[in-house]
């Protein structure tokens, strides 16, 4: 089997192509905006233009709809070069300059739907851990390649860096075009947006499904822009608007439900009558607006599925926010942060990530989520005694270098175990007729955990202090495992716990 037929391979060049896109808006544009003296509080509406990979699920049901992932990738990294060739001619950074980036962000997001989707309809479950330790390895080289064009800039100017990002993606686009032809999957019947629309506003269940989704992206379009915290009663008047919107759909459905056909549209009426009357019903057409949506929730057993996609890396996630700054405060240096914590953590991540993958490939997904699961919780452990061990306040010994080097490493290393068989099983349970759409959202409930734990984690740090929070991040990764049996019915394969 040659190099350019291998899925692996093209795994690796897809998530390289995600990641360099997302690294050149984190670290390189923020500094060229800074060097051409742009002010500090313009430079922080950058965050602002990444709500585009925050809210990436609600256009990811377009390109299933329309699918030819690979021409929608082509696309999206032609729009970024040609984005970046015009920051090469310019020579500031002009007002304008931020409805490009605005472009490019909603580029990059679509970009990322087309490849998640095309890999989950790319790989056999039986690829899917190996593929994403390559696929997380792969990406953050992308993210890391991206930082290159900070030093041309400071060799050469910034000019040729944005010519080198506009010729690196203009070169992504031409091989995202041989990737290897998607495979031919049944089209879902589609309705049309307004008669989805109907369909919505006769049924209360799907109008409260749909306010708690307007909450919800509510709720992560403010972990960006932080409106709860300046806009008084934010949450009170959010509530509002979600009510507003379920409220004006079933009023709208109320009036619909008196209607009635004329003469001989009757016929026609009722026959689309009987597709609308109810968006919950198993095998009914689905709209392309919410049909994924609904399709999620709607499967057996998938609630117990949710809260495991909440709680499965909510351990890890918790503690990982608090890791620096425990660094910190134990007296080790920013250098030994930034070599050990980050370089070295990095590739031991994306070793672990491949030596997890290589695993859930060989025992299978429901096993690997135990095994690994348990690996990445006792990485928690290890740290709640080496936050015993080593005194607040006490002189920095060489035993103490060994113990928290070696729990660095054990951490980054089992926290790519464990993400490789997460993210294998999110692969493996979306409908490969919506595949972007339905993944984009399972990791949306991943990262609605991972922020609430990130919130929470400085408050437990500061009560109960390091070691007694890093115990508790330790039992945290326990919850999820009552919900295994629930995940294993869901997967393809039918997964055991003993294996396949």
């Amino acid at each position: 089997m040659t190099l350019a037929r291998s899925r692996l391979f093209w795994v690796g060049v897809l998530y390289l192509a995600e990641g360099l896109p997302f690294g050149i808006f984190f670290d390189v544009l923020p500094v060229w905006f800074r060097q051409q003296g742009v002010d500090l509080r313009a430079i922080g509406v950058l965050s602002l233009l990444g709500l585009a990979w925050t809210l990436k699920f609600l256009w990811a049901p377009a390109i299933d709809r329309y699918r030819n992932h690979r021409r929608w990738m082509a696309a999206a990294d032609l729009v970024m070069a040609a984005i970046m060739a015009v920051f090469a001619l310019a020579t500031a950074a002009p007002a304008w300059a931020f409805g490009l980036i605005g472009l490019f962000t909603l580029a990059s997001a679509t970009n990322d739907i087309a490849i998640d989707g095309y890999t989950i309809e790319l790989l056999d479950e039986q690829e899917m851990g190996l593929a994403n330790g390559v696929r997380n390895g792969m990406y953050r080289v992308g993210i890391i390649g991206a930082g290159s064009a900070l030093v041309l800039s400071s060799w050469v100017n910034w000019q040729v860096a944005f010519l080198a990002c506009a010729a690196a993606l203009g070169i992504t686009a031409l091989i995202m075009l041989l990737a290897p032809p998607e495979r031919l999957v049944k089209a879902v019947p589609m309705l049309s947006a307004g008669q989805e629309l109907r369909s919505i506003a006769r049924s209360p269940r799907a109008c409260s499904w749909l306010m708690v989704f307007v909450l919800a992206t509510i709720w992560l379009i403010d972990r960006v822009t932080h409106w709860s915290q300046r806009i008084e009663h934010f949450w009170f008047l959010a509530v509002g608007v979600a009510l507003a919107a379920g409220l004006g759909l079933l009023s709208a459905g109320a009036l619909l439900g008196r209607q009635r056909p004329l003469g001989g549209q009757a016929s026609a009426a009722s026959g689309c009558a009987g597709a609308l009357a109810d968006t919950q019903g198993k095998g009914k057409q689905r709209g392309p607006l919410f049909g994924a949506l609904f399709d999620l929730l709607e499967r057996p057993g998938i609630l117990p599925v949710i809260a495991f996609v909440l709680l499965y890396k909510l351990g890890d996630a918790s503690m990982g926010f608090m890791v620096k700054p425990f660094w910190v405060d134990r007296g080790f240096s920013a250098a030994e942060i930034g070599m050990v914590s980050v370089n070295i953590g990095l590739a031991l991540a994306i070793a672990g990530g491949l030596v997890g993958g290589w695993y859930t490939d060989r025992a299978g997904i429901g096993r690997a989520l135990w095994v690994l699961g348990l690996a990445q919780a006792l990485s928690n452990l290890v740290y709640a005694g080496v936050a015993w061990f080593i005194p607040a306040g006490a002189d920095v010994v060489a035993s103490h270098r060994v113990l928290i080097y070696a729990a660095s490493a054990f951490e980054s290393f089992t926290g790519g175990l464990g993400s490789a068989a997460f993210l294998a099983f999110l692969m493996a349970i979306v409908d490969r007729r919506r595949s972007a759409a339905e993944y984009a959202l399972l990791s949306s409930i991943f990262a609605f955990s991972r922020s609430i734990a990130g919130w929470a984690s400085g408050f437990g740090a500061y009560e109960w202090g390091y070691a007694v929070y890093f115990l508790l991040t330790f039992g945290l990764s326990f919850p999820a495992f009552v919900f295994l049996p629930a995940v294993w019915r869901m997967l393809p394969s039918h997964d055991s716990p003993s294996g396949r």
